[in-house]
């Protein structure tokens, strides 16, 4: 599945390099069908397909490392 079939947004790039928690409640705002899970650079997660998911990666200070989206 790809996002192309998935409803609302599905990418936020203008989020890279913000607080994690604040990028988190944007998309959650931006697309109401999704969850936004903020986690830490390097922690293991499933690697299923998610139209109702977004990794919002972080650093050690919170911060995005990296365009959050949908998957």
């Amino acid at each position: 599945m790809a996002s192309g079939s998935c409803l609302g947004k599905s990418s936020w790039p203008e989020l890279a390099r913000t607080n994690g928690e604040a990028a988190a409640a944007t998309i959650e705002r931006e697309n109401r069908n999704v969850d936004a899970i903020v986690l830490r650079e390097g922690t293991p997660v499933t690697q299923d397909f998610r139209c109702d998911r977004v990794w919002v990666w972080v650093d050690d200070r919170g911060v995005v490392t990296q365009a959050p989206q949908i998957g």
